[in-house]
């Protein structure tokens, strides 16, 4: 209910309506609350408040409240990676409850979602994919949002276990003004520019650009990344909008592949890190890691409302992708003389996408039934060429050098430059995508306390592949024109007992081509075998505690079927048996406890194992998923003191895990091989000041007890310490 206490802005108001008419006091209150009401209002409809995120296009493709999304979703506000100094998706999920951040070799974003497997493909800007191997930057976004559980009817294959969003900035009318500059320990340099303003009535412009150049508590290991981003907003019509953007960006950094595991004796097992403590030594060449991606974007949106029943809406994006980086990399783990294995490779991928999708949005009533029935299509043609090298070791003997594919290193020694070269192919692959889908989605407004969300898609995913691998005997040449029929359901009942809560029960359902993730992995061996398939059955509650916080809490069974197994009888040949099954439920909390507290995070367990035999027996069924574990909690709290001063605590927990799904000790079938990382606690924390109008100051500690950890990984023998006690002052000046 609308108070009655008159704040200053609205007195001020009535005065002028006093001066000017002849009106008694009660009705001077009466046109404040009209004021208020109005006011509550349109706030209500604005995507986000603080940390609170309030409606999302992505998740249904409708402008839906998330309280009337039956799925679980976190949005990372622009407010809550600013004041916690998020500047990549790495930093932006560690408050997220149910996803795990994989290493990725040191080159790409990766993300686990409920342990149905790493994913690098999963990843979109604005609803349309943004698929390339490489590390995304948040200068020109306005918040991140982490859908969980598949989402085959919105984004098409993959989606499996979940997808990250990126909503971008947009031009609009409101004025925008900002520069911001970091330092911070280890040499990191940082600096971002926002503006944006009305050209006119119809036309608005902003650009966003960011520059950084920062070493790293990891010796050898630096990154220089700049990019811009212009964008136009256009209103030719009362009803219509076109948004138009351009992209560059460039990123050149070197890649880290961590640490390896320690040998646990004679038989070649790994059972924890090595040396976690000693994050600076750097296993392999830094001089030979180099990663450089050059992306160049441009983005299109068209949107009409013909009335107030029917909008359409059309997003084009093309990109261009170049991507190429070398790594020389522990390949084994640490003996007890201090020895060790390398490996090194090269890889260039460059890929064109051009992604149309287009959607038609109908409100009607039929039988005194509300429908918001949503029919759309995307046409999809990505171009990738691949190719990736191995590196041949010089052997030294009494008579000559010869050149070998294994290499063995002491940790007192460094690798020379002579040492290696890149200069044999191990695989080249060109794909030639197609896809078209069709997809039909009813959002169904029973009465106020029940609704529904029914909806299918149909994918035709085509792929015309040739593929070249090499060995010692030479080449072997494939070719192959598969095409594939995705049909991806989505069932959901939404109950609404009161306005401020729902339960909701939802079943969807991902595919996951054989080419996988990055298009390149069909091989004979596994050509003609059916895609991967995800089953999601998810059950939730939805609070809104106070209009500036909810809380949330999911459950849900995710399966993976169909998973690449060799064949007992033929280990040359493949065969698809059940993956894995995890269970878990998620609880999430995000807002405003007070008018001077704000919360951010939540608690996830996983229950993720694997469902039935695997690889000749040597995955057994019952053993825990790798990377995924049982236990994660977080929790960002800031508290404003006054108008000037505020401090922040966070706290990031995380249970043991393996680096990978543990295989069958050859030597006692009663243990597992995989390196184990230790479970740990982290602790940051962040002091804001601000000591005029236009200006913010702002001082961020991670790590505040200096806890050695294991951050992620990627394999066994790439595990990436987490990094010490580090801070960042960051000043944020609008003018």
């Amino acid at each position: 209910m609308p108070s009655n206490k008159l704040t200053p802005s609205y007195l001020f108001a009535l005065l002028l309506i006093a001066k000017s008419t002849a009106v008694s006091a009660n009705e001077m209150v009466a046109i404040a609350n009209e004021i208020q009401v109005r006011a509550e209002k349109v706030s209500d409809t604005k995507p986000v408040k603080g940390y609170q995120a309030k409606r999302s296009v992505t998740a249904t493709k409708t402008d839906t409240p998330l309280l009337n999304v039956p799925q679980s979703v976190t949005v990372i506000t622009r407010d809550q990676m600013q004041d916690s100094a998020v500047q990549s998706i790495g930093d932006a999920i560690r408050y997220v409850p149910g996803i795990t951040l994989s290493q990725g070799e040191g080159n790409r974003d990766a993300i686990n979602f409920r342990g149905v497997g790493v994913t690098t493909g999963d990843f979109f800007l604005d609803g349309v994919r943004d698929d390339i191997e490489t590390y995304r930057d948040l200068y020109n976004i306005d918040r991140v949002e982490v859908l969980k559980g598949p989402n085959g009817l919105i984004f098409g294959r993959g989606a499996a276990g979940g997808a990250i969003n990126r909503v971008s900035k947009e031009a609009g009318w409101d004025p925008v003004r900002e520069v911001q500059v970091s330092y911070g320990a280890y040499n990191q340099k940082r600096s971002s520019f926002d503006y944006g303003q009305a050209i006119n009535d119809t036309a608005a412009f902003r650009i966003n650009a960011v520059y950084e150049n920062s070493d790293s508590y990891r010796n050898g290991v630096n990154i220089e990344r700049y990019g811009f981003n212009p964008t136009v907003t256009l209103l030719p019509t009362e009803r219509t909008k076109v948004t138009l953007g351009f992209e560059y960006f460039k990123d050149m950094r070197i890649g880290d592949r961590g640490v390896p595991s320690l040998k646990s004796g004679s038989d070649d097992l790994d059972n924890r890190p090595y040396k976690i403590r000693d994050y600076q030594t750097f296993y392999g060449s830094y001089r030979h890691s180099d990663n450089q991606t050059e992306t160049y974007g441009l983005n299109a949106l068209f949107e009409h409302d013909f009335n107030d029943q029917i909008k359409l809406r059309n997003r084009t994006r093309y990109a261009d992708y170049d991507k190429y980086y070398e790594n020389v990399y522990a390949a084994g783990s640490v003996h007890a003389d201090g020895s060790f294995k390398i490996g090194a490779y090269d890889m260039s991928t460059q890929r064109r996408n051009f992604i149309n999708q287009t959607d038609v949005i109908f409100k009607f009533d039929s039988l005194g039934i509300s429908h918001e029935l949503l029919l759309g299509t995307e046409f999809n043609k990505q171009l990738t060429d691949n190719l990736r090298s191995i590196s041949q070791f010089n052997t030294y003997n009494s008579s000559a050098e010869t050149l070998s594919s294994s290499f063995n290193l002491n940790i007192a020694n460094t690798l020379s430059d002579r040492d290696f070269v890149f200069n044999k192919p191990l695989r080249h692959v060109k794909s030639n995508v197609n896809i078209f889908a069709f997809y039909l989605q009813d959002q169904i407004q029973f009465n106020p306390y029940l609704s529904a969300i029914l909806g299918i898609r149909q994918d035709r995913f085509q792929n015309d592949m040739d593929r070249t691998d090499w060995s010692n005997s030479g080449a072997s040449p494939f070719s192959s024109n598969r095409t594939e029929f995705l049909t991806s359901p989505r069932a959901s009942l939404i109950f609404k007992p009161v306005p401020e809560m729902s339960i909701y029960a939802a079943y969807s359902l991902s595919y996951v081509p054989r080419a996988g993730d990055q298009l390149v992995s069909l091989t004979s061996k596994i050509d003609g075998l059916k895609p991967e398939k995800f089953t999601n059955r998810e059950i939730g509650v939805k609070y809104d505690i106070t209009p500036d916080l909810n809380v949330s809490l999911a459950a849900y069974i995710l399966q993976r079927e169909n998973v690449l197994a060799n064949s007992p009888s033929n280990p040359a040949q493949a065969i698809l048996v059940n993956g894995t099954e995890t269970k878990g439920y998620e609880l999430s909390l995000a807002g405003k406890v007070t008018n001077n507290w704000s919360v951010f995070g939540g608690y996830a367990y996983q229950d993720a194992e694997v469902s039935e035999d695997q690889s000749s027996g040597t995955i057994l069924k019952g053993t825990r998923v790798g990377q995924t574990p049982k236990n994660t909690l977080s929790l960002w709290n800031r508290y404003d003191f006054n108008e000037a001063w505020g401090a922040a605590l966070g706290v990031v927990s995380r249970s043991a895990m393996y680096a990978l799904t543990p295989v069958v000790d050859p030597n006692d079938s009663t243990k597992s091989a995989s390196t184990i990382l230790p479970g740990y606690t982290r602790y940051d924390a962040a002091v804001f000041w601000k000591p005029e109008k236009n200006t913010r100051v702002q001082l961020n500690i991670e790590n505040l007890t200096n806890k050695d950890y294991a951050l992620s990984a990627h394999n066994n023998n790439n595990i990436l310490p987490g990094s010490p006690i580090t801070a960042r002052l960051n000043v944020i000046y609008n003018f």
